[in-house]
C-alpha cells in the first residue's frame, strides 16, 4: 500500500478553501481522502457539529494537549487556538489515505518542517472587493470581524510563494477542476503507481 499524501490548503478567510475541499471529497469517491478535523477553542457556530467541523475544547484542554505534544501544529488566530492531531494524521497517511489540512500560513510552516513530503496549495480570491463581498454575504461575522479579516488577508496572501500550487477561485467549478488536476497528478507519480501496481509490473518484467 502506498503512503497517503498530506495536502496543506491555505487562503485568506472567505476565499473558498473549505467549500472547495468539501466539494473535492464529495466528487471523488474513487480516491480515499479525508479532511483533518482540527481542535479549536473558538465557540461553535450555528450548524456546526463537534467532531465533524472541529473538535471544540476549552483553553485548558488545548494547553494540556500542547504539553503532551499531541499536535503537528498549533497557532492562535483571532484570539482562538487551533491545532492538528499528530497521531490521527500519521495513522491515516500510513493507511494510504490522502489528508487535507485547512490551515493558515503559520500552521503550514510548522507542518512543512515536520512533514517535508507534504504538498501545499494556496487559494486566492480574484480581487479584494470580491473577498470582502464573500465575507459580508455569508453572514457569519460582524462588520468589525470582517474588517479585521480583510486586514489579515494581505498578510496571509503575502505567503503565497511558499506553496507548491496556486489556484485562483474566481469561478468555483474551474477552481475545483484545478484542485482535482493536482490530486490526479500526484496520484500518478511513479512511486505511488509502482507501489499500487507492483504485481503487474513484476509480471511484465518477468522472463
Amino acid at each position: 500500500m502506498s503512503q497517503g499524501t498530506l495536502y496543506i490548503v491555505s487562503a485568506p478567510s472567505g476565499a473558498g478553501k473549505s467549500s472547495l475541499i468539501s466539494a473535492l471529497l464529495n466528487d471523488n469517491p474513487r480516491y480515499d481522502m479525508k479532511v483533518s478535523v482540527s481542535h479549536t477553542t473558538r465557540a461553535m457556530r450555528p450548524g456546526e457539529e463537534d467532531g465533524v467541523h472541529y473538535h471544540f475544547v476549552s483553553v485548558e484542554e488545548f494547553q494540556s494537549l500542547i504539553s503532551q505534544e499531541a499536535f503537528l501544529e498549533h497557532a492562535q488566530v483571532f484570539g482562538n487556538y487551533y491545532g492538528t492531531s499528530r497521531v490521527w494524521i500519521e495513522k491515516m497517511l500510513n493507511n494510504g489515505v490522502d489528508i487535507f489540512l485547512d490551515i493558515d500560513w503559520q500552521g503550514a510552516e510548522q507542518i512543512r518542517q515536520q512533514m517535508p513530503n507534504s504538498k501545499s496549495i494556496f487559494i486566492l480570491p480574484p480581487s479584494r472587493e470580491e473577498l470582502e463581498r464573500r465575507l459580508t454575504t455569508r453572514g457569519q461575522d460582524s462588520d468589525e470581524v470582517i474588517a479585521k479579516r480583510m486586514q489579515e488577508a494581505r498578510s496571509e496572501i503575502s505567503h503565497y510563494a511558499d506553496y507548491d500550487y496556486l489556484i485562483i477561485n474566481d469561478d468555483f467549478d474551474v477552481a475545483l477542476m484545478d484542485i482535482k488536476a493536482i490530486i490526479r497528478a500526484e496520484r500518478m507519480g511513479q512511486a505511488k503507481q509502482a507501489s499500487k501496481y507492483h504485481a503487474m509490473i513484476d509480471e511484465l518484467l518477468a522472463d
